[in-house]
């Protein structure tokens, strides 16, 4: 399964589709040039237990380290995998 991103300068999420169908995305916000707010994760129930709320995490963690971007888990999921997972809390705001 590939991991998709859209960015509009604002807003973004990454994501994976099939046809026109969204199984996966974790959604975020910019608040400033050099800060992202994740703001949802949802995965289709068909997807879950496969760990992919957690490669959308790292997906956007790679692209943020990428792009000296920090990051504001406001998202519950998110907040919780930051908080078991302390090589990624480097990108932390």
């Amino acid at each position: 399964m590939e991991i998709l991103h859209d960015f509009d300068g604002r807003r973004g999420a990454f994501y994976i589709e099939e046809g026109a169908k969204r199984f996966a995305e974790m959604t975020y916000v910019m608040a400033g040039p050099q800060k992202l707010i994740i703001e949802h994760t949802e995965v289709d129930e068909s997807l879950r237990g496969q760990g992919i709320g957690e490669k959308l995490l790292l997906t956007l963690v790679d692209y943020v380290r990428k792009e000296s971007i920090k990051v504001v888990p406001l998202c519950p999921f998110a907040k919780a995998t930051f908080a078991k997972n302390p090589d990624l809390q480097d990108v932390l705001a």
